[in-house]
């Protein structure tokens, strides 16, 4: 919940977070190398979430905001795959996420971009999911209510960061379902750091 827009999308009332909105996945979430995405049986309405991914490189507790970008060394491009109709369920009657973002194979990860040979500062940079060659999803994440510097602050003000650890920092308005035979692409400022199937 980290823009406007896909807040609105999502029919929540409140645009403006005091905080970010944190949840984490398992390890067993994590799905790499451009390896395809099998639907799970538990659910009939899978969507993506294209996210901007940070790269953790160094063990860090309570950094502030400023110094944050000591703390990553790498950017990517992620999905957040949710389990829509269980999260709308869950939500319904308050209870926590974590079984509809942090099943098997839910945290696609892109292939890496070095800080270094980034061409843009980490808040100018535009991004968009294309789906068989159509365009399904665009960002820019100069848009996001919270930088990644701010959610590094957060997220460490309660855990210990470790070299490693991947924080996807939240999906623009665009989400959608994902179905069996899709090819799915990821671009990061025009270079392809995610290319999968559906199956």
């Amino acid at each position: 919940m980290n823009y406007r827009l896909h807040n609105k999308e999502l029919g929540e009332t409140l645009l403006e977070k005091e905080n970010p909105v944190i949840f984490m996945k398992p390890d067993s979430s994590i799905l790499r190398n451009r390896r395809p995405f099998f639907l799970p049986d538990f659910s009939d309405r899978i969507e993506y979430e294209t996210e901007l991914v940070v790269r953790i490189s160094r063990l860090g507790k309570s950094i502030e905001a400023k110094f944050a970008d000591r703390y990553w060394d790498a950017v990517t491009l992620g999905i957040d795959f949710t389990a829509r109709d269980l999260q709308q369920e869950y939500r319904a009657k308050g209870l926590p996420w974590e079984l509809c973002k942090g099943f098997d194979s839910s945290a696609v990860v892109g292939d890496w971009i070095e800080k270094e040979n980034l061409a843009k500062d980490l808040q100018e940079l535009n991004f968009r999911l294309d789906i068989d060659g159509k365009t399904v999803q665009q960002g820019y994440t100069g848009d996001m209510i919270f930088s990644v510097g701010k959610i590094i602050e957060y997220v460490s003000s309660f855990c210990t960061l470790k070299t490693g650890d991947l924080i996807f920092t939240g999906t623009p308005v665009g989400v959608g379902p994902v179905h069996i035979g899709e090819h799915l692409q990821g671009f990061l400022e025009e270079k392809n750091v995610l290319d999968f199937h559906i199956r």
